[in-house]
C-alpha cells in the first residue's frame, strides 16, 4: 500500500495511502494530468489496494473503458454501457473498480447521463475518471469526486525513473532523454525504441527545412503524414514545438546542451541561422492555435493544410 513503485507524486500518493489505511475512500476519484505522466499507473495500484489484492497485476473486478477505436469522444452509448458493467456486482469479493480513461473527451450529454451514477454508485463500486484536463469536465461532475492532480516529476525523479527503467543508455542519451521527457516519464517509452515516433520526429524535422522555401506545394505534401497519423496528433505536435523551442534556444544562446534534440544537433544549428526570432515565435503561435482547433474536432486535413501553410509564411 506504499505505492513504492511510482516514482514522484509524493502529495498524491499520501492522500490515497490515508485513505486507504483509514478506511475513508471516495466512491469517486478524478486523476488529471498530461499524458504520459503517470495517471493510468498510479489509478491502476489504487484500484488494486482498494480491492484488497497486492501484486500488480490484472484482476477482473477492475474494468477499464477507453475510447472506441475510431471515435473522437465518449458518447451515451458508452456510458450506458458502463453503468451496466457498473450495477453488475464484483467477481471476486465485494469491491470492483471501474476506470474510465480520457473522460474529459466524454460528450456533455454522456456526462448528464454519468451524473447519478457518479453520485450514487452501488456499494462497494469505486469509479474513477481519468482525463487530460478538468475543462472537459462538467463541474456537476468534479464536485461529486476527489480529485487529484498530477504534476510534471522533477528532473531528479525523471533521472531516477530513467535510470531504473532504461538503465542500458549511455550518458548522452540519458541527458537528451531527461530534457525531452520534460517532467513526463511517458515520453520516455518511444524516444528511441520507437519506430513510429523516430519516423515522426525525422519528417517533424524535414517539415521545417521545407519551410526556409516559398514553394506550397511541397509544404502540403506533408498532410498525407499528418491524416496517417491523426490518431496521435498531439504526439507530433508536441515534436515540432519541441525543434521550434530548441531553435530558439540555440538561437539565443548558442549552447548545445540546453537542446532537447541533441542528436539533431547539426539541423538546429543550420536552422537556428535560418529562421528570425519573430518567425519562431510566429510559428509557436500557429501549432498551438492548431492544437486548439483539433482538440475541438475540426476537420484535421483543413486544420493541418492552414498550419502548414502559416508556418511557411509566418
Amino acid at each position: 500500500m506504499s505505492f513504492e513503485n511510482i516514482i514522484g507524486h509524493e502529495e498524491v500518493k499520501k492522500q490515497l495511502y490515508n485513505s486507504l489505511s483509514m478506511g475513508t475512500i471516495s466512491h469517486a476519484h478524478i486523476f488529471c494530468g498530461e499524458d504520459g505522466i503517470g495517471k493510468s499507473i498510479i489509478s491502476k495500484e489504487f484500484s488494486i489496494n482498494i480491492i484488497g489484492k497486492k501484486e500488480v497485476k490484472d484482476y477482473v473486478d477492475i474494468i477499464q473503458r477507453r475510447i472506441a477505436k475510431g471515435k473522437q469522444s465518449i458518447g451515451i452509448s458508452e456510458v450506458l454501457n458502463i453503468i451496466d458493467e457498473i450495477n453488475k456486482k464484483p467477481f471476486e469479493g465485494d469491491r470492483k473498480v471501474i476506470i474510465v480513461h480520457e473522460a474529459d473527451r466524454m460528450t456533455v450529454d454522456a456526462q448528464n447521463a454519468f451524473l447519478k451514477t457518479i453520485e450514487e454508485p452501488p456499494k462497494g463500486v469505486f469509479i474513477i475518471l481519468l482525463c487530460k484536463s478538468q475543462e472537459g469536465i462538467l463541474d456537476t461532475i468534479k464536485s461529486r469526486c476527489q480529485i487529484h492532480n498530477l504534476k510534471r516529476l522533477n528532473s531528479k525523479d525523471i533521472r531516477f525513473f530513467l535510470n531504473r527503467d532504461f538503465p542500458e543508455l549511455d550518458k548522452d542519451k540519458l541527458e537528451i532523454m531527461i530534457s525531452f521527457c520534460d517532467g513526463i516519464p511517458g515520453r520516455a517509452m518511444s524516444f528511441f525504441n520507437d519506430a513510429l515516433f523516430m519516423e515522426i520526429r525525422s519528417t517533424v524535422l524535414d517539415i521545417l527545412k521545407t519551410c526556409q522555401y516559398d514553394k506550397k506545394q511541397e509544404i502540403l505534401k506533408y498532410q498525407e503524414f499528418f491524416l496517417k497519423n491523426k490518431l496521435i496528433w498531439r504526439d507530433v505536435l508536441i515534436c515540432l514545438l519541441y525543434y521550434i523551442r530548441d531553435l530558439i534556444i540555440y538561437k539565443e544562446t548558442r549552447d548545445e546542451t540546453l537542446v532537447i534534440n541533441r542528436d539533431k544537433i547539426l539541423n538546429i544549428k543550420e536552422l537556428a541561422d535560418v529562421f528570425s526570432f519573430n518567425k519562431l515565435s510566429g510559428m509557436i503561435e500557429v501549432v498551438n492555435d492548431t492544437a486548439q482547433n483539433l482538440a475541438k474536432n475540426v476537420n484535421i486535413a483543413l486544420a493541418v493544410d492552414s498550419m502548414l501553410l502559416n508556418i511557411q509564411e509566418v
